[in-house]
């Protein structure tokens, strides 16, 4: 059988990692003095088991709400004679200068620190410990780190002082740091004169200035030997820096796209330029850029045949002169995607698909305003087209979403393009494992955001999934965090009922301790609140019925939840109901089939045999509404009341004997061939009241109820019969006396047919 999409299990190496962070103390941790965690003396771990371990918390960190952080966690790598760090990568505001302090002994060869905002000025002094080893550095996104606290001019507490109204940091320098290699300083602060920070490092290869204005260019000139990788992304252009980085012969990689607007304006020239002057590149990216004279060949002019990556069949004039294909070109936000032939192996634009999912690849970590807009066409292709590449797109989503779990935008597009991928049309490529990757960032976005689009995209999305089976292994979760969005006194309708759609669904079809502990939750209540509302509207949309079948749900064969209902004030609601809502069917047999479970609970039955509500039942026994539904259940509701004997019934009006008497006459008029829109999954409560004399007429009504549904439902209904020793409790309502002999009639007539199911155990007739 065929591997489906995304089915490749983790490695052993990541399930272990996993492990031990969620159970530190129970493998690799004790608690010492102070309740800090310190590692055990007998634990000694090299490079490859150390990063992997920080790289992997950081990553539980922001994407497993289950997983909680540890205090002092980065203090266990603090000694390197026990653990070796050398790749570390960090993100987002968890990471506090502590941190960085606890691991600065540590011969570092890699530091990527991303948007990594609580980070100040003490931390670029920490920098300062891994200068003799530091081969890799990225501060992308770290802007407060180059201010120091206390140098502001306006009193104003530290903590609320914008970075802009802070002294920046001119103590800090790069002179030592002489393995340096690779450097990226993204979102370098203007206050911070980018030449002066960079001129101690000569040897750098890779730059990255995103965002860095940069008035005078000239300074680059001074790796024109030895520079491989330039990113200017976003950097105002002017023709004394393109000439500049023209002058840089051994650049590779050459980034100088945007995404705001510029006075500057890409010409035939300028890339003619670039192309001529840097012989070695392999990758280019100019989106962005607005072509300001005709770039493209004219269409009638364009080479003959198929698509071609051949540079002499350019449908673009300046990459004509390339002496083989670049290995990526991005052309995203340009009218130059469109073309034809383009002499790239990867190309990122909006062209097609393969060019929209480049550009997710190419842009989420640094871009996500770029991956937010590629996220929102491919969006588009699996609403309107079809999408081709359904694996790769479904993992770049789930990427994005886990990298940018702050950012709304993605979190819209993402949690939207979702839906679409998951929906039946691409259902059955999709392995458990992928389809569980997707549940757990849908329900990142609902924890992380209460604004309407979100939610709304998030519970249609989990819709697409089998439900309750689907959604199984993240249960209490998702019930916590659908309770949350029905907690408001006025939620939007649509989120609202398919919040409720998706309540009772996963309810239904599960074990009796999931419904206890969603129980526990607040389920009842929250269900109730909702049809108290629904009634203060005087409303009975599908809210009001998803949540009387939710009741029914949660109730079936837990007490708990029962006992929940009525403390409640649930029978007060259920009387207003019927009371204002006398012709909805549907609204009817869930409320009914509702309270026939609490009848089914001893200890509870008291509280309904009031004169108020045994009338309400014994006048539904007339109901034809929905069928023999509403009828079938008020009876049942009365069978079980009946079956605590005449001792029990303490009231004068209605007698008992009247009620029982106009039982008897709603079962005879039912069809016994009826279907019937119930699910049994355990027989338990019917088979209690066969085999007794206090209650015929309870009996009777036990009996034509395993009567219709293994007539109607043999296949599903005979063998759970057979099971739960439904049989021999047919036999001994034969052998009583007191039994009617219409119950003795349909109970051979149930154990025939369970007779012949045995014998013949593939009918499908019905």
């Amino acid at each position: 059988m065929a591997a489906k999409a995304g089915d490749n299990p983790d490695s052993l190496m990541a399930l272990t990692t996993a492990f031990c962070l969620r159970n530190l103390r129970r493998t690799m941790c004790y608690l010492g003095e102070r309740n800090n965690l310190c590692l055990r003396s007998d634990v000694f771990l090299p490079s490859e088991i150390c990063d992997k371990l920080v790289n992997t918390y950081m990553e539980l960190v922001h994407t497993d709400s289950n997983f909680e952080p540890q205090d002092g966690f980065f203090q266990l790598f603090s000694d390197p004679h026990s653990t070796r760090l050398t790749r570390v990568q960090l993100r987002e505001d968890f990471v506090r200068d502590r941190d960085l302090e606890a691991i600065g002994k540590q011969d570092l060869i890699e530091l990527h620190l991303t948007y990594c905002n609580n980070l100040s000025a003490h931390t670029l002094r920490t920098l300062t410990r891994f200068r003799q080893t530091l081969v890799s550095l990225s501060l992308f996104g770290c802007s407060r780190i180059f201010y120091r606290k206390g140098g502001a001019p306006l009193a104003c507490d530290e903590e609320e002082r914008p970075a802009s109204r802070q002294a920046p940091d001119t103590d800090f320098s790069f002179q030592g740091f002489n393995r340096l290699r690779l450097l990226n300083l993204g979102g370098l602060p203007e206050e911070v004169d980018a030449e002066a920070l960079l001129k101690p490092l000569p040897a750098l290869t890779s730059l990255d200035l995103s965002g860095v204005p940069l008035p005078k260019a000239a300074f680059l000139a001074q790796w024109k030997g030895r520079l491989a990788s330039l990113v200017l992304y976003n950097v105002d252009l002017s023709e004394e820096l393109i000439n500049t980085v023209v002058e840089l012969g051994h650049l590779r990689h050459l980034d100088i796209s945007r995404e705001r607007s510029s006075k500057f304006k890409m010409t035939r020239k300028i890339l003619t330029a670039i192309v001529q002057g840097l012989v070695n590149l392999v990758s280019l990216d100019i989106s962005g850029h607005i072509m300001l004279d005709n770039c493209t060949v004219p269409h009638f002019e364009e080479a003959m045949g198929r698509p071609s990556i051949e540079p002499c069949k350019s449908s673009i004039y300046p990459f004509q002169e390339l002496k083989r294909p670049l290995q990526f070109l991005g052309l995203y936000n340009t009218t130059l995607c469109n073309v034809t032939h383009i002499p790239a192996y990867k190309v990122t634009g909006s062209k097609n698909e393969d060019q929209v999912l480049n550009a997710i690849e190419a842009y989420t970590e640094f871009r996500p305003e770029l991956a937010h807009r590629a996220i929102n066409q491919l969006f588009d292709i699996a609403r309107i087209q079809h999408c081709s590449e359904l694996l790769r797109a479904l993992q770049l989503v789930i990427a994005a979403l886990k990298c940018h779990k702050y950012d709304k935008s993605i979190q819209v597009t993402g949690s939207a393009a979702l839906f679409y991928l998951t929906n039946t049309e691409y259902r059955s490529d999709q392995s458990v494992r992928l389809r569980r990757q997707v549940i757990q960032v849908v329900l990142n976005g609902m924890e992380q955001y209460q604004e309407v689009t979100v939610q709304r995209n998030c519970c249609l999305t989990l819709c697409n999934f089998s439900i309750p089976e689907e959604l199984e292994f993240h249960y209490g979760r998702v019930n916590l965090l659908l309770l949350k969005i029905l907690e408001p006194a006025r939620q939007d309708e649509s989120i609202q009922r398919i919040a409720v759609h998706l309540c009772n669904a996963l309810v239904c079809q599960v074990d009796n301790h999931h419904k206890e502990a969603v129980g526990k939750m607040g389920f009842v209540k929250t269900m109730l609140n909702l049809i108290q509302k629904k009634l203060q509207d005087r409303m009975c949309d599908q809210v009001m019925e998803f949540s009387w079948s939710a009741l029914w749900n949660i109730t079936d064969e837990t007490p708990d939840n029962c006992q929940m209902f009525l403390n409640c004030k649930g029978m007060s609601l259920f009387l207003d109901c019927l009371k204002e809502f006398p012709d909805k069917q549907e609204l009817h047999r869930n409320m009914l089939g509702l309270l026939g479970n609490v009848a089914e609970v001893r200890a509870l039955r008291p509280q309904l045999l009031t004169p108020q509500f045994i009338s309400v039942f014994s006048n539904l026994l007339d109901s034809k509404a929905d069928g023999i539904e509403v009828s079938y259940n008020a009876c049942g509701v009365l069978s079980h009341i009946m079956f605590d004997g005449p001792e029990a019934w303490a009231m004068e009006e209605p007698l008992r004997d009247t009620v029982m008497d106009k039982m008897m006459d709603a079962i005879q008029s039912w069809d016994v061939t009826s279907r019937r829109n119930i699910n049994y999954r355990s027989f338990e409560p019917i088979l209690r009241l066969l085999p007794q004399s206090i209650a015929t007429v309870s009996q009777h009504w036990a009996t034509w109820a395993l009567f219709n549904l293994v007539s109607v439902y043999p296949s599903k209904y005979c063998p759970l019969l057979i099971k739960e020793g439904g049989i021999v409790l047919l036999e001994k309502v034969l052998e009583l006396q007191t039994s009617r002999e219409e119950t003795k009639d349909m109970a051979r007539k149930v154990m025939e047919q369970c007779e012949n199911f045995k014998e013949d155990p593939m009918e499908t007739t019905r």
